[in-house]
């Protein structure tokens, strides 16, 4: 029964694909367009440039086709981009990694099948199927905990970041300087990819005209970071009285350091509990080991 059913769905396939080819639906106005800025705009959200595009291998073409697609169903992923803008990847490399995987895990499942056949164990197909559609599954899903993974140890790397630009800000505002030129100062003496990214959103202001808290404030939009899009916010509010900015800017610091000194706190905390848990638990088993052997020979007696 297995391989009627096969064949009657790709025959089916076949037919859904060429009648799909023969009458392609006509996408809307906004679908088009949206179709035209995926083409155009990175996987970053930024206009391409040299660097952002340094080849065209089947990766990226498979990638930019998938964006494509979803650009034109309507799907803007707009945490997965920020986690991307945070990480420095590509939404092509990652579409296309995950369909690839996604394809991997689906022929891996049967292969492993075929694999146990030769060995002299035989399994019936439709558990080679369900194993490539299990696999497939997970494989798929491995790049976004990938991702999460890494966009929330920036997070945190930034946060911290951020906590010292405020007290270099604080520092250039008492030397007398304005606020737009504390603030690229500031920029210009921290080091890490952090204080990177800040100095390239402040330099990009300048040239677009955009303020540089409207410009920190969009650093925030993009990469989901509340503390920017507070700080941008709060400059936007009090950028006419330095003495204001600065003990604003101070107070945020001390604010931002005491909470990473209790999510610290908390972190060591938890790993103090899973800690005690293993002890236990190895507690437990040494335990057993010296009881098991003493109850066996009373229960033989």
């Amino acid at each position: 029964m297995t391989f009627p059913f096969l064949l009657g769905a790709l025959a089916g396939l076949g037919l859904f694909l060429l009648g799909y080819a023969l009458h392609p639906p006509r996408p809307g106005l906004a679908r088009q367009l949206a179709s035209f800025d995926a083409a155009r705009r990175g996987g970053n959200g930024r206009w391409p440039s040299g660097a952002d595009n340094p080849g065209h291998g089947l990766r990226v073409q498979l990638g930019g086709w998938l964006e494509r697609l979803c650009a034109e169903q309507g799907f803007e992923f707009p945490s997965l981009r920020a986690n991307l803008a945070l990480t420095g990847g590509s939404m092509e490399i990652f579409l296309a990694t995950k369909v690839l995987l996604g394809i991997s895990g689906l022929v891996l499942g049967p292969i492993l099948v075929l694999a146990a056949a030769a060995a002299g164990v035989h399994l019936p197909a439709t558990i080679g199927i369900w194993l490539g559609a299990a696999l497939g599954a997970v494989f798929f899903l491995l790049p976004d905990l990938e991702i999460k993974q890494k966009a929330a140890a920036r997070k945190r790397d930034f946060r911290h970041a951020i906590g010292s630009f405020l007290d270099l800000v604080a520092m250039n505002l008492a030397g007398g300087r304005g606020v737009p030129e504390a603030l690229m100062a500031a920029a210009d003496v921290g080091t890490g990819w952090a204080f990177w990214r800040i100095r390239d959103t402040l330099t990009s202001a300048r040239i677009t005209g955009l303020t540089p808290w409207q410009a920190l404030g969009a650093l925030g939009d993009e990469t989901q970071i509340d503390e920017l899009r507070d700080l941008g916010a709060a400059l936007s509010l009090v950028a006419e009285d330095g003495a204001k900015v600065r003990e604003s800017l101070v107070a945020r610091a001390a604010t931002m350091r005491t909470r990473e000194l209790a999510d610290l706190q908390g972190q060591a905390g938890e790993r103090s509990q899973s800690m005690l848990v293993a002890q236990l638990l190895l507690c437990a088993g040494f335990l057993l080991f010296l009881v098991v052997p003493v109850v066996g020979v009373l229960l033989s007696a």
